[in-house]
């Protein structure tokens, strides 16, 4: 009985090493915790049949994310990177097809030319001279149209670079407010071109002027220059002026409510006012909606681009007046469809901001803070977006 035990305890032994060594075999990668590769995704087929063939260097377990009933098959291949070819053309029922990663597996995205299902899926262990593993992909098409179509999009080409437009305030026959030794428009003319020199520094914008001398331009005309260019942003350069000379620090402006409010019933005044913004046309009703939300997000632009000079600005120990970020109806921000901000760089009625202002080296370094918000604020597009806050008061 004894002999008996110790013989069935043996094979028992026998059997579970036989088991365990399979086992290791079949999914060594996967055992191991460590990465295998996905050596090729390779198509067999027509349109009514199609074979999708993944090569791999291990064994792997796949899940199926997306069927394809709505023009798309998604797996997830457990245990495997991809491979060094990421996309590619498909053919018969597939059209193209992706691999990414993600996390510790890989993604097969295959892109329909039509609606399919999947027939049957199987992996293959090496074997009659394939020393490979093969997961593989039988599709049939379906007849049905997909229940949801995307639009393949091309290649996006290369994005032209932002156009920003500079408006250095007053000039001509309006000089702005006047300090101890210096007028408003010549401080301001000199600014936005030093903000010119540093945004042109790095080739990532096309720069201009809305005045590149000591001349009047209307304030509505500089708006116009700007919108009639396609600009994707707009600053206004100011120098404040206060009662008490005490006063000084830079702020910035962006829309009030009141002034987007005048802002759409100035625009909506001219008869083709739905062509200037790009609108259908065809119903007063709907294009009022569709330029009341350009509005809103240019004016949330416009907030975020405001909190981004200020964040530059105090980073760079230039002072701030107390509520640096202020909202008025001034006629340089009505543009619905540019984000626009108006910046007062300092009070030119306080002597230290005034010294600061004249002084090519402050100057510049000041503008060094402004050009790297306008960096960070189109680098950061999609950053949390809010409103400037109520009240304040400002300059022409």
């Amino acid at each position: 009985m004894s002999s008996l035990s110790l013989r069935e305890r043996a094979i028992a032994a026998v059997g579970l090493l036989v088991f365990a060594v399979a086992l290791l075999a079949a999914g060594r990668g996967l055992a191991s915790g460590s990465m295998g590769e996905i050596l090729r995704v390779r198509f067999g087929g027509d349109a009514e049949r199609t074979r999708v063939v993944i090569d791999l260097d291990r064994t792997t377990r796949g899940q199926v994310i997306q069927a394809g009933g709505d023009g798309h098959v998604v797996l997830s291949l457990a245990g495997v990177s991809p491979p060094e070819r990421r996309s590619g053309d498909g053919q018969g029922l597939v059209r193209d097809f992706r691999v990414a990663g993600a996390g510790a597996a890989s993604r097969i995205e295959l892109d329909l030319a039509t609606s399919a299902e999947i027939e049957r899926r199987f992996l293959l262990p090496p074997g009659d001279g394939i020393t490979h593993y093969r997961y593989v992909i039988d599709l049939k098409a379906t007849g049905r149209a997909p229940t949801r179509r995307e639009p393949r999009v091309a290649a996006p080409r290369p994005a032209e670079r932002p156009l920003i437009y500079i408006d250095a305030g007053h000039g001509g026959r309006d000089p702005g407010a006047t300090g101890a030794h210096s007028r408003e428009s010549a401080v301001t003319l000199a600014a936005a071109q030093a903000l010119k020199t540093e945004l042109e520094r790095g080739g990532r914008y096309r720069v201009r002027l809305t005045r590149d001398s000591d001349a009047y331009v209307d304030l509505y005309r500089r708006v116009a220059i700007a919108r009639q260019a396609g600009a994707d942003l707009f600053i206004s350069l100011h120098a404040d002026a206060g009662a008490d000379p005490a006063t000084r620090g830079a702020s910035v402006y962006t829309l009030s409510e009141q002034g987007a409010g005048r802002a759409v019933r100035e625009f909506t005044r001219g008869e083709n006012w739905q062509r200037s913004l790009n609108l259908p046309g065809r119903d007063a009703s709907v294009d009022r909606i569709l330029l009341d939300m350009t509005q809103r997000a240019t004016q949330n632009r416009s907030a975020q681009l405001a909190r981004t000079l200020l964040g530059e600005l105090e980073g760079a120990d230039h002072p701030l007046l107390r509520r640096s970020h202020r909202d008025a109806g001034l006629a340089v921000l009505l543009a619905p469809d540019v984000p626009a901000v108006l910046l007062e760089m300092g009070f030119i009625t306080n002597p230290e901001d005034e010294r600061l202002l004249n002084d090519a080296r402050a100057r510049r370094r000041l503008m060094q803070a402004v050009a790297e918000g306008i960096d960070r604020y189109f680098r950061e597009p999609s950053g949390e977006l809010q409103m400037a806050a109520a009240g304040g008061s400002g300059a022409n």
